[in-house]
């Protein structure tokens, strides 16, 4: 597995990312057996949100770290914060909503390292753009946790350019990724400025749902015989089309499965010809040329 760096001054992370954000559907012995092939196929980054699995997803997760602490050396752990959202574990939130204060994203950030079972987290995210951000509240935490080695890194997800642009004006430390839906079925990126702009600083974006989440049907297409051809499954060459951009995007890979991370692990061995993602763009597009 390539491991290479997310911005230009880190962190290096595995090209292919697993997400774990349907975990808490599954055993635990099965979870500790994803964990295991992940890291076992050189994918070493996990991606969580504090919401995922209504809020349980990073306690099942660190179940497992909590029993093999050595684990922790051999990963890299990506977390989210800023939903809100009714649940019976939240009980005083009525309304969905998001929160970047001081006094959330910090009491966000100490939760998930005890869920986790682990003193620090390699990137911290804010799960999505808040219309009541306080720059300057989010820069001052920022610099505390930095500072406390409880956050290594900083990023944000489902930010637009200019959202993107105005935190980053605020903050001593730069915003190292923007975790963006990007897939042959969502290809708005290429051409709205969100992988200009990580081009432009040197960041790459990491792609959630990089399969389609189920919209592309794998089984009715004509990517031109390019599976035979590259003797590569459509999932592969979905993920190896989208890791050719040269702002070098890093895929997150939601799946219960072990064979799937197996079968998606193997896609970096795959460097698509130019002319054949550019067909498997127009195909993207319904058919339709380059302008």
């Amino acid at each position: 597995m390539i491991v290479q760096p997310l911005h230009v001054n880190g962190p290096s992370f595995s090209r292919i990312i697993t997400g774990v954000w349907r975990w808490h559907t599954v055993s635990p012995e099965t979870v500790e057996r994803l964990i295991h092939t992940s890291l076992e196929e050189g994918i070493t980054t996990f991606d969580h949100a504090d919401i995922y699995g209504d809020h349980t997803c990073e306690e099942v997760f660190g179940r497992t770290l909590k029993a093999t602490p050595a684990l922790r050396k051999k990963m890299q752990l990506v977390t989210k914060c800023d939903i809100k959202f009714p649940s019976s574990r939240r009980p005083n939130t009525w309304i969905k909503h998001y929160d970047t204060s001081e006094e959330h994203i910090t009491w966000s950030v100490e939760n998930s390292l005890k869920m986790l079972g682990t003193d620090h987290l390699d990137l911290l995210l804010i799960h999505r753009p808040d219309p009541l951000l306080n720059p300057h509240e989010v820069a001052e935490v920022f610099v505390k946790l930095k500072a406390a080695g409880k956050v290594l890194h900083f990023g944000v997800s489902n930010f637009t350019p200019s959202q993107f642009n105005m935190l980053q004006h605020y903050l001593p430390m730069p915003l190292v990724t923007n975790q963006i839906e990007i897939s042959l079925s969502r290809i708005d990126p290429l051409f709205n400025g969100d992988l200009d702009l990580m081009l432009q600083l040197g960041a790459s974006a990491m792609a959630w749902s990089p399969l389609g989440g189920g919209k592309i049907n794998f089984d009715d297409r004509d990517w031109f015989g390019k599976a035979s051809k590259y003797n590569a499954t459509y999932s592969q060459l979905s993920l190896a089309w989208l890791m050719k951009h040269p702002s070098n995007i890093f895929p997150i890979i939601g799946t219960t499965k072990p064979e799937r991370i197996k079968e998606a692990a193997k896609s970096v061995d795959f460097d698509l010809d130019k002319q054949d993602w550019f067909e498997m763009l127009k195909w993207a597009m319904g058919g339709r040329e380059m302008p």
